[in-house]
């Protein structure tokens, strides 16, 4: 079986793990400092405050923003629940706008209607390792005046007309097990603002600056020396897993490229995409039966996902809720019911992605 992801950590993780192990500090410490150091390098920012996971980096980043409850959040209806679990959490209310089909990305055109007089975030989604156009977003938010918060949580490396995915407002990452990146649990915000990033170090521990001095009612969000002793050493290869995703993604591409219906991912230009998910379009005639595709794509040995199956406030714990304002998104609709993700990760030979090529090939046909 060919599974959709996989976590493979070699000596170098595990010498790094025993040295904190070691050396008595396994709390937060310098080596959540050094994986801070070097995640805002690889974004490209001037700030990355590490948190307890992605989740808590969305509502931390929303915290910072002072919202208030009836202010509201725009943000994309196909993506992880933890996106509108993030708002909630911080007491903000949550809008749609709708996505685009080429990237899954928030659409501009979209935002621009919803917005209120109570609007003060604009929180796109960089799904599957790719951003949005980016250039329509920053241009709705300020002319509404917006704070921008970037669910980059599978985007890391992903750039922009060059500009690292965080970079553009305050960005917020995951480091969950099956990631680029991994820490098995674990976030990151990102930032240019010291100021953002100082709130959240306070908010991530308790409220304090230091012991016993308490600023703000704050929380405990903080990342431990042995979860960032798992993630420190990856920086080092970093590039290079991206450069074999990209690799399969293409071979993927170029023997996919014919099949009848099938819509394909691409790198947009002058955006580079990080391959977390490789997510297709099953063919409008085909989508009905998408269970049965995957099941047959398990019986030759190609493990699938869908990511996800339904717009994420399409569910009855959030059609009622106070802080949802229910859209018409009939694109993210439409994603929902064709998406398909196929395998992409770092550890695939050429000859399990052409296995995952003729396996797609043959239950399409």
């Amino acid at each position: 079986m060919i599974p959709i992801s996989v976590v493979r950590l070699g000596p170098e993780v595990e010498q790094s793990v025993l040295e904190v192990i070691r050396s008595g500090i396994i709390a937060q410490g310098p080596v959540v400092a050094e994986l801070e150091r070097g995640f805002a390098e690889l974004v490209g920012v001037e700030h990355a405050v590490a948190v307890s996971n992605g989740t808590i980096a969305l509502v931390a980043a929303l915290q910072a923003l002072h919202l208030k409850p009836g202010d509201e959040v725009i943000t994309s209806p196909f993506t992880f629940v933890a996106t509108l679990n993030a708002i909630i959490e911080a007491g903000a209310t949550a809008r749609f706008g709708d996505i685009s089909l080429t990237d899954f990305g928030l659409d501009a055109e979209s935002v621009a209607p919803v917005v209120t007089e109570r609007t003060r975030v604009l929180m796109p989604v960089h799904l599957y390792g790719q951003t949005p156009a980016m250039d329509g977003l920053l241009a709705v938010g300020e002319s509404h005046g917006l704070h921008l918060v970037e669910d980059a949580a599978q985007a890391l490396g992903a750039t922009y007309a060059g500009r690292g995915a965080g970079s553009f407002g305050i960005g917020c990452f995951s480091l969950y097990a099956t990631k680029n990146l991994t820490s098995g649990e674990g976030g990151m915000v990102t930032t240019n603002d010291a100021a953002i990033a100082d709130r959240v170090r306070i908010l991530r521990n308790q409220g304090m600056r230091q012991r016993y001095q308490y600023e703000i009612p704050g929380h405990n969000y903080r990342l431990t020396d042995l979860q960032a002793a798992v993630a420190v050493p990856q920086l080092a290869t970093y590039h290079d897993q991206l450069s074999r995703r990209s690799a399969n993604a293409a071979r993927l591409i170029a023997q996919l490229a014919d099949v009848d219906g099938l819509v394909l991912p691409g790198e947009l230009p002058g955006r580079r995409h990080v391959w977390h998910q490789f997510t297709v379009l099953v063919p409008e005639d085909r989508a009905a039966d998408r269970d049965a595709l995957i099941d047959r794509l398990r019986e030759l040995g190609v493990g699938s996902g869908v990511y996800y199956p339904r717009p994420v406030y399409d569910y009855d714990c959030y059609r009622d809720h106070p802080q949802v304002v229910l859209p018409e998104t009939p694109r993210a609709e439409e994603a929902a019911r064709r998406c398909l993700s196929l395998p992409v990760h770092a550890y695939l030979s050429d000859d399990d992605v052409d296995k995952v090529a003729a396996a797609v090939r043959t239950v399409l046909a």
